[in-house]
């Protein structure tokens, strides 16, 4: 069901889409600088778990339905576009998605709703996933349902593992940030610019035939 040629492949094409910068590792990288590898792995599994409901929803045809009903996709652009607007003008008004004092810090449970919540609202995924699982399945190799889930399964695998080295890498440089709170300022802003270019990005999407 699965020949190693091509499962290598599509191991190798969603590792570069992991690492390619986002919303969704920049979360995990936050959480990592401001309150360490336990945050960071929980933003991860998040994004994690974002991965596979577009998987399921692919799996089950409801990306399929989202994209033909002009409706539906529209609510579910305008609810992903302004989620991610909102998340990045926190980010830019108090300056405290990636921060040092306690009391600015995001419980654990939080955090992991966020990580999960940037990326299930985010249509973005979900087409992706819908336009990039199909090309590894073939309906001669078994149901192509399992194929789409275990797929899914994959992507949302290296998804978490990546994005928790990313943000445990990141903790290392909290102290060294301690001691440059300008730079961590500046990180604040990028990452707040970041999230708002991702939710006009959303915001724009156009529905495809």
């Amino acid at each position: 069901m699965f020949p190693l040629d091509l499962l290598l492949t599509y191991v190798a094409a969603c590792l570069i889409v992991v690492i390619a910068p986002g919303p969704d590792n920049i979360l995990a990288i936050s959480r990592g600088l401001s309150q360490g590898r336990a945050a960071a792995c929980l933003s991860a599994t998040g994004a994690g778990l974002g991965i596979m409901v577009h998987a399921l929803a692919a799996a089950l045809g409801l990306s399929l339905l989202i994209q033909a009903s002009p409706v539906a996709f529209w609510v579910v652009k305008a609810v992903g576009g302004v989620y991610l607007l909102w998340l990045g003008w926190k980010a830019l008004a108090s300056r405290n998605l990636i921060s040092f004092e306690p009391r600015a810090h995001q419980s654990l449970r939080k955090v992991f709703f966020t990580g999960l919540l940037s990326n299930v609202l985010n249509p973005k995924p979900g087409l992706f996933v819908l336009a990039f699982l199909p090309q590894f399945v073939s309906a001669s190799r078994g149901p192509v349902a399992v194929q789409m889930l275990v797929y899914g399964a994959i992507f949302a695998l290296l998804t978490a593992v990546i994005f928790s080295v990313l943000g445990c890498c990141a903790s290392t440089l909290s102290a060294w940030l301690r001691r440059h709170p300008r730079f961590g300022s500046g990180l604040n802003v990028g990452a707040g610019l970041t999230f708002i270019a991702s939710g006009l990005s959303v915001l724009a999407l156009k529905q495809r035939a």
